[in-house]
């Protein structure tokens, strides 16, 4: 059984930083791609990053601007979400998420991810 758990959520402040990680259970990492997602309620979810199963690709949502670094550590079967320059318009639920098949690539398109985590959240105060 596949399961992803996010951690790392908590109150920052505006221009600070937050590293999220996703612990992945249940298949070798590094097999596969893997995303972070946000979504706000009311609006559709969007990327915020994704990466490649060999880790030599990535992908990042337009509103990211250079401010965050997805990463992996196969050996430890987590991915990461480094976090620099919040704003208080970062604050929402952010979900890891993997595909269903081995080597596929990254994608930014939500319907390809089959696993979702429970979401993570933290305040971005202004």
């Amino acid at each position: 059984q596949v399961q992803l758990v996010e951690s790392g959520g908590g109150l920052v402040q505006a221009g600070g930083s937050l590293k999220l990680s996703c612990a992945v259970s249940g298949r070798t990492l590094s097999s596969y791609s893997m995303a972070w997602f946000r979504q706000t309620p009311g609006k559709e979810r969007e990327v915020v990053a994704c990466i490649n199963w060999s880790g030599g690709s990535t992908y990042y949502g337009d509103f990211v601007k250079g401010r965050f670094t997805i990463s992996r550590d196969d050996a430890k079967s987590t991915v990461y979400l480094q976090m620099n320059n919040l704003q208080p318009e970062d604050t929402t639920v952010y979900f890891c998420a993997s595909p269903e098949y081995a080597f596929y690539s990254a994608t930014y398109q939500s319907r390809a991810y089959a696993y979702w985590g429970q979401g993570t959240q933290f305040p971005v105060a202004s």
